[in-house]
């Protein structure tokens, strides 16, 4: 069932899970890491960072430095491209797959809580 939510539930939503996230052990992305990481996971390879910067519109310093943090943390690695070696291509982990799976259930669960809270105050009313 999807959940229906205006902008405040929805920023709600987006609260809750950033404030699940933080509590946890795990690693704190800027956004401009996690759209970069997301970008990587959940769109069409290969992935290089003249792409990433076109695909995200902006410069490919700024995608240098967030992929130096996910490389740092493993979420992604660079790998030189064989076919033109002025290309270094982006390619995802176990790691950064097991890191985005988890915080998708994050995401669900928030949701469900927040959908469980709604539902409950309409029926209130």
């Amino acid at each position: 069932m999807l959940l229906e939510l205006d902008d405040l539930q929805a920023l709600e939503l987006w609260r809750r899970t950033v404030v699940r996230t933080v509590r946890q052990d795990t690693p704190d992305l800027s956004a401009r890491q996690m759209a970069l990481l997301l970008t990587v996971y959940l769109t069409k390879p290969p992935h290089t960072v003249r792409g990433l910067a076109e695909k995200l519109n902006v410069s490919k310093p700024a995608i240098t430095r967030a992929l130096d943090r996910l490389t740092e943390l493993k979420l992604i690695r660079r790998q030189k491209d064989d076919n033109d070696r002025r290309n270094v291509l982006v390619q995802r982990t176990v790691r950064g797959s097991v890191f985005l799976r988890e915080y998708g259930e994050v995401i669900i669960s928030s949701a469900d809580a927040l959908r469980s809270e709604l539902q409950q105050d309409s029926e209130a009313t």
